[in-house]
């Protein structure tokens, strides 16, 4: 048996059920491994940002008494992962991982806040293991801003940590182990990927047991709910040239592009667990944890296999479960046909990315093909059949000028959604974006501290970090009048 330290080093000071955490605990804990969780989450005094503080400031939240409800602790984030690892005595000790949940709730930089958390920690006597999107990308960058991790997983990494486990177990040299990164006489080694996981019910079920009660609380709508992030799929058949999951499609070979902004060969790519296995999950959340909200972390909803999303309706429909979900998807997937698969599936409501609101950008620099009236339409189709709608804007995008943001403020005027969002473009490793970027001077070529919610890296001088900081705290408002 090996034994795994899980640390969550989330910073918002809200409950996230990170999904890598889920999906590797239930494979390890399923071949006889053990695991424990250190999760930074709640520690008030020398930790956590309260990033929902922050976007209910700004009105891109509604006010809701989560603060009253969840516990923080005033102790010392550091000392009580020192006593963690003192007392579980790990063999590993690992803190960031790509799922499908890679695109939100802070996790890009969870590889920085891990490291951060155990710099200060003396004489660990366990293997410091990460993974993740900037792994996957640079591991060169990563053990060069961050020299004390002694080895990193690229790609996804569940059966990877499995193998690592076994071979501890077993005695046996794992370092072999491919998808593994690590140097050896000042020289770092990359070993060759490893295969994707074609069939995500290899890993399932997924084990959200590590978790306190304090992680189900999520804010929503201005209620509070129990709530978990959960992953159908994995895969995106498009190529945005901002987006992190260009960096997995890369690694896993997926390297030609359609005109229409699609990877080729996408049924490969794109893989999701089965409609039975997915309800399995959610039925055991539901009774187990009360969970009557499922935040679904799939990068496009309606691209999952269409027979697995209604074969799951008709499963949901026949329950009796008080629970809804909450999807992210594409303008262009909403219609007739998919609103009623929708409502059969108890989506609540539904997040779209514009991104910014001129066509030719998102195109050219985006390399996102979205029709405008396809957009429109969407925000109409779902406001009429009451789901809600929430509208994902981002600014600061390279070459992107300040009249670009206020159109894009005009054009949310014209879709008029229920919620609104703004995050600040992140110059994610590996990505096209991020590229051109670094070329248009505006970004170095490992950026820290990235955080999409909280504060922008830019060095654009025409559209710089205070006129972004003031669209950012501004933009509701700016809609509404």
């Amino acid at each position: 048996m090996t034994k795994v330290l899980f640390i969550n080093p989330n910073k918002w000071g809200r409950g996230v059920t990170h999904i890598w955490i889920t999906s590797h605990a239930g494979i390890l804990k399923k071949n006889g491994h053990s695991v424990d969780l250190f999760d930074a989450t709640f520690y008030a005094k020398n930790w956590s940002i309260f990033e929902n503080d922050y976007n209910t400031g700004n009105k891109q939240y509604k006010p809701s008494p989560y603060l009253s409800q969840v516990k923080y602790s005033e102790s010392d984030v550091y000392v009580d992962l020192k006593k963690k690892i003192n007392t579980y005595k790990p063999d590993i000790i690992f803190w960031s991982a790509i799922s499908s949940h890679i695109h939100g709730e802070g996790e890009y930089v969870n590889i920085e806040n891990g490291y951060v958390l155990l710099e200060k920690i003396k004489d660990i006597n366990a293997y410091k293991i990460t993974g993740g999107m900037q792994a996957t990308a640079s591991p060169e960058n990563v053990f060069k801003k961050l020299p004390n991790i002694d080895i990193l997983i690229r790609g996804e990494s569940e059966l990877v940590l499995l193998e690592i486990c076994n071979k501890i177990r077993d005695k046996n040299n794992f370092f072999d182990t491919r998808g593994l990164s690590f140097k050896k006489n000042n020289t770092i080694i990359n070993n060759k990927p490893q295969p994707i996981i074609s069939n995500l019910d290899l890993i399932s079920p997924y084990d959200y047991s590590l978790f306190e009660k304090n992680t189900f609380l999520r804010p929503y709508n201005g209620k509070v709910v129990n709530a978990v992030d959960y992953e159908m799929s994995r895969g995106c058949i498009y190529s945005c040239a901002y987006c992190v999951e260009t960096v997995i499609q890369k690694y896993y070979g997926f390297n030609e592009r359609t005109k229409s902004g699609a990877i080729k060969n996408f049924k490969n790519y794109l893989r999701n667990k089965s409609p039975k296995i997915i309800f399995q999950e959610m039925e055991e959340l539901h009774k187990k944890y009360n969970i009557e909200l499922f935040r679904m972390q799939d990068t496009n909803f309606l691209t999952i296999d269409r027979k697995t999303l209604i074969d799951l309706s008709v499963l949901i429909s026949n329950s009796n479960f008080d629970i809804k979900l909450y999807i992210e998807t594409r303008p262009e997937g909403i219609n007739e046909k998919t609103i009623n698969l929708l409502k059969n599936l108890k989506v609540d409501g539904i997040g779209m990315g514009i991104e910014l609101a001129s066509e030719n950008f998102r195109e050219g620099e985006l390399n996102r093909f979205a029709d405008q009236d396809k957009i429109i339409e969407a925000f109409r189709l779902l406001k009429v059949h009451k789901i809600k709608r929430t509208a994902y804007n981002v600014i600061g995008f390279p070459n992107q000028k300040e009249d670009s943001i206020i159109s894009t403020i005009e054009f949310n005027k014209l879709l008029k959604p229920d919620n609104i969002t703004v995050a600040f473009y992140s110059p994610y490793q590996g990505t096209d974006s991020q590229i051109n970027g670094i070329k248009a001077g505006i970004f170095e070529d490992f950026e820290s501290n990235v955080d999409s919610q909280l504060r922008s890296v830019s060095k654009d001088k025409e559209l710089s970090k205070n006129k972004l900081e003031y669209y950012k705290s501004n933009f509701v408002e700016l809609v509404a009048n």
